[in-house]
């Protein structure tokens, strides 16, 4: 049975399955052609949405570069052509939520953080942009180790890593804190900052609990680490963690149902995962979709994904930047805003433009 529902998928773009499967059979069949593609070692790619409803799954050689194109940290599909490099300068525009709308939905996570309801909830809003560029114009141009283009539908080029695969170990890089880099003193100031802080070591103990289920052994190799990311406005600097672990040997190249033991990320959701995602649900009031899903590949040998975050949507001809971060009893309301709002921005280097 699951060589015919690989067969089926291998030669149909898989997310017309959606029209014929509810919900639990699109998982499964999703999950099943993962782990008969990596134990037959067939590269793929994959990405799939937040609420797992949409999972999406190609075999490498099947991909159609004018529908799809990816660069996933070098593993890419596309040929950059001479005329992206002198692309002229280009107007980016962003028109974030008031204040006083994003206030009430902080609130309303606030009050269940400090009812017990969660330890960090991942509290997001849509910011419509205007620009110059079209999706595929933003992917050439991106400069980011994880990027995707859907035809017609978004472009994400993300920073953050969800977990590798290489041999039988595993490994997970959380990125929890992020501060303007022209701040004095920048790197000081947040990783002595006490909310930041706690913020991060929550989310690493969720990546730590949740490798655990599919690693036999756990550690954090690298903790709170600083990584500079360029933006077409400013640099910022975003904090990291690497937790790391050893599948068990019977592993055997199931990455579909190492996936769906693990999805949603828990650095964009929260802790506990099913309580704050009814946190969430309430208090952003629209559909995240792709947004804070997971992206990636196999190679044959090596698994590498993404959490899709730093993503541009097209809604009905209008593009939106999708952007939040984590909240935590002690976060500052206005200190939250302008941090979803400073990561409103196009990853460019060395191109001219116009920031209105």
């Amino acid at each position: 049975m699951v060589s015919e529902l690989c067969k089926f998928a291998d030669c149909e773009q898989y997310r017309f399955s959606l029209l014929f499967f509810p919900l639990t059979k699109t998982i499964q069949n999703f999950s099943k052609c993962l782990n008969e593609w990596g134990k037959r070692k067939i590269p793929f790619v994959f990405f799939i949405d937040f609420l797992m409803q949409k999972p999406v799954a190609h075999r490498l050689d099947e991909i159609d570069p004018s529908e799809i194109s990816f660069d996933f940290n070098g593993f890419n599909n596309h040929i950059t052509s001479s005329k992206i490099e002198s692309q002229p300068g280009f107007h980016f525009k962003k028109n974030p939520v008031s204040f006083d709308d994003y206030h009430p939905k902080f609130n309303h996570v606030v009050n269940n953080l400090k009812a017990g309801n969660s330890f960090l909830v991942n509290l997001s809003v849509e910011t419509p942009i205007e620009t110059n560029l079209s999706l595929k114009d933003i992917f050439e141009h991106s400069k980011a180790p994880y990027r995707f283009w859907l035809k017609d539908q978004f472009v994400c080029f993300s920073p953050e890593i969800f977990i590798k695969i290489k041999g039988k170990r595993i490994s997970s890089f959380p990125m929890k804190g992020t501060i303007d880099a022209s701040f004095p003193n920048a790197e000081k100031v947040i990783l002595s900052d006490p909310k930041e802080a706690a913020e991060h070591a929550t989310i690493v103990d969720l990546i730590r609990n949740d490798i655990s289920i599919v690693a036999d052994k756990v550690w954090v190799e690298r903790y709170r680490y600083i990584e500079q990311i360029q933006t077409n406005e400013k640099n910022l600097l975003q904090v990291s963690s690497e937790i790391a672990g050893i599948l068990p040997e019977e592993f055997d190249g199931a990455f579909g149902d190492l996936l769906l033991k693990l999805l949603p990320a828990g650095s964009i959701s929260g802790a506990p995962k099913p309580s704050t995602l009814k946190i969430i649900k309430d208090a952003e009031g629209y559909e995240r979709g792709y947004y804070t899903g997971v992206m990636g590949y196999f190679d044959g040998e090596n698994f590498e994904s993404a959490v899709m975050i730093r993503y541009i949507e097209n809604q009905n001809g209008k593009l939106v930047f999708k952007s939040g971060g984590g909240i935590t009893a002690k976060s500052d309301a206005k200190s939250e805003y302008l941090e979803l709002i400073d990561k409103v921005y196009l990853p460019f280097a060395h191109v001219p433009s116009i920031v209105l």
